[in-house]
């Protein structure tokens, strides 16, 4: 899952200059329609490929190898895109609290990294570029250099959106941050002999210290993680830095990781279409009469919704909306029904098709359908425990109760909802059954939700339709340029040997297997807290994974402790970043939001330890092949 105070919250920037304004329109006039046309390009082609090979028993040999080609040009435009829009996923935490002054500091301290960055890559890009160009993909025979060709204009035209907004910014304060970069990097270059000798205290200086620190005053994830692997490898080891750019390239030249912006594209059309609004009246109608009934419909909706989605900020944004008004009438307190929202979110990250698991298969080797499997009934009995919780809280509240509708009415609004019922049993049938990948179902989805909006629902606009393809491009480009940097930066901490330090760190934990679950939860819900689920599993999941199967820890319930551990970080105050969505998407501000997470963040906790060390609730329902 990804979640992007951005998302919530536009940060557009707004030039002053005409000329400025200029050169970023016509950067959006080009980039937009050019990624949003290829986000159609792969449904039709992974469409075809799922018909030619189901039903006509030919399947297409070049599908896969054209979606992974036009993937890389969607993830470099699409990061240009969301840097354009400034939603780029970032801790905005430091920089919302400071002063003006102090905000325009940090807003060009953001500036100046990203264009470091991109100018310390490009170079080794166009090399990287000229070595491709003897290669050609196996298929189609098309060149690797073309495909290269992707990141070399996604990081030009990043470097230009930069620069422009330099451009805007108070001159002496742009002075002042770039004359502090050229002298820390050109003290760092100079007394790169020095680094020589601090031997690992150099992965705490570069991934820990400057990466930590870019992280924390708002600089966007995806180029703190590039700024500290390139500044290590330049300065502490004579790797060439075209690697970095094979390595980012790898990163996301997964097709598996397509799903990512599919599954976003899926999740918007499901507001749009009207699905998900559907599907909160007819739970509704059947328990929202209680007090309290509307927390459980809550609980609820987030997780058959998620099972469609795939996002939990377009799961929270769907549900928010329908209910919370409701919740309001009845007496329900705002913060309560936030921190509600948000341990829902949370709880949810195990329902498929959640983007984390998609990850962890493509990283770890984990079978995703595997793991679709295993993590419904864990995010069931967290669901239990929350509604107890949303109960007591209810009570407590003394929220007032409401006439039962009736029951002709339950079965209208069921009857209604059955169209969207349908599609997470059929996202799940498809996959369990062979039919499509798990990416390629995202593009069933995707076909389904649009026809049951035209002709079911009836209310599907197409004038959001391109709105949609835009949001889509933007957030799965800001997800996958993390991917990226955060694959090169995994392979800078194996190369470095910090992988087999984990490792023996992890299992020598004292008390085996028990030790091991423990340490490792700790350690995903401060991964989760502090980078978010996505780039954490990158990271550390090829490097955790063999250690826990080492100590006889089954790598699909694993998983699935990973995950919820990371959702329990995700959401959780100070620092979660999607406790800031979810407080935004419930229009409170978050500092009220903290006390009522207490009781919730506590059942969380319990219900991911109960998961942790009863494995049967993962692996109960998994087939014998699957359990090999």
């Amino acid at each position: 899952m990804a979640i992007s105070e951005s998302a919530v919250e536009q940060t557009r920037f707004v030039y002053r200059r005409p000329w400025a304004a200029a050169v970023d329109r016509v950067i959006g006039a080009v980039v937009e329609p050019l990624a949003a046309v290829l986000v159609v390009a792969e449904v039709i082609i992974l469409a075809s490929g799922v018909f030619t090979r189901y039903v006509l028993r030919s399947p297409l040999v070049w599908t896969d190898e054209l979606a992974t080609i036009l993937f890389l040009w969607l993830a470099m435009l699409g990061s240009v895109v969301a840097y354009r829009r400034g939603e780029h996923i970032r801790l905005s935490v430091v920089v919302r609290q400071s002063s003006p002054r102090v905000r325009a500091i940090l807003e060009s301290i953001a500036s100046v990294v990203t264009a470091i960055f991109v100018i310390e890559l490009i170079p080794a890009t166009f090399r990287f570029f000229v070595q491709e160009e003897i290669d050609v993909t196996p298929a189609m025979s098309i060149p690797q250099s073309y495909v290269v060709l992707a990141i070399i204009v996604g990081l030009a035209l990043i470097l230009i959106l930069a620069l422009l907004r330099l451009s805007e910014a108070d001159p002496k304060i742009v002075a002042g941050v770039v004359a502090c970069a050229v002298v820390v990097s050109a003290a760092a270059w100079f007394g790169r002999g020095a680094f020589a000798g601090l031997g690992n205290l150099n992965l705490v200086l570069f991934f820990v210290v400057l990466v930590g620190a870019c992280v924390t005053i708002g600089i966007p994830i995806a180029f703190s993680f590039g700024l500290g692997t390139l500044s290590y490898l330049a300065i502490v080891t004579t790797v060439p830095l075209s690697t970095v750019v094979g390595r980012m390239q790898e990163g996301v030249s997964n097709v598996v990781l397509l799903a990512v912006p599919l599954f976003i594209f899926l999740g918007l059309l499901m507001e749009t279409a009207g699905i998900a609004r559907r599907l909160v009246e007819a739970l509704a109608s059947m328990v929202g009469h209680l007090r309290g009934g509307l927390s459980i419909v809550l609980v609820a909706a987030m997780y058959l919704v998620s099972g469609i989605s795939g996002s939990k900020i377009a799961d929270m944004a769907a549900v928010a909306p329908v209910l919370f008004p409701d919740m309001v009438r009845r007496g329900q307190k705002r913060p309560s029904m936030i921190a509600l929202l948000a341990t829902s979110g949370a709880m949810a990250e195990t329902i498929p098709p959640s983007l984390v698991l998609i990850i962890i298969g493509s990283v770890t080797g984990v079978s995703i359908a595997a793991m679709f499997t295993a993590g419904l009934l864990p995010a069931l009995v967290c669901s239990i425990l929350l509604i107890l919780v949303a109960l007591w809280s209810a009570k407590r509240e003394n929220a007032t109760l409401e006439k039962f509708a009736g029951w002709p009415v339950v079965g209208r609004t069921i009857l209604v909802a059955i169209p969207g019922l349908a599609l997470p049993l059929l996202i799940r049938y498809f996959v369990v059954e062979g039919i499509a990948t798990a990416t390629e179902v995202s593009v069933v989805g995707i076909i389904y939700t649009l026809l049951i909006g035209v002709f079911v629902y009836r209310e599907y606009k197409w004038s959001s339709f391109y709105p949609t393809l835009l949001d889509t491009v933007s957030l799965g480009g800001a997800i996958l340029l993390i991917i990226a940097t955060a694959t090169a930066m995994g392979w800078a901490l194996t190369q470095s040997g910090f992988a087999q330090q984990l490792a023996d760190i992890l299992g020598h934990a004292p008390g085996g297997k028990v030790g091991i679950m423990l340490l490792s939860i700790v350690m995903f819900i401060v991964l989760g807290s502090v980078l978010e689920g996505i780039p954490a599993m990158v990271l550390f999941g090829p490097l955790l994974f063999p250690v826990a199967k080492a100590a006889g820890i089954n790598e699909v319930h694993y998983a699935i402790v990973a995950v919820l551990a990371m959702g329990v970080g995700l959401f959780a105050p100070p620092v979660g970043i999607g406790f800031f969505a979810a407080s935004a998407i419930g229009k409170s501000n978050p500092e009220r939001v903290v006390k009522p997470m207490v009781p919730y963040m506590l059942a969380l906790i319990v219900g991911l330890l109960i998961i942790a060390f009863v494995p049967w609730i993962s692996l109960g329902f998994l087939p014998k092949a699957m359990l090999q």
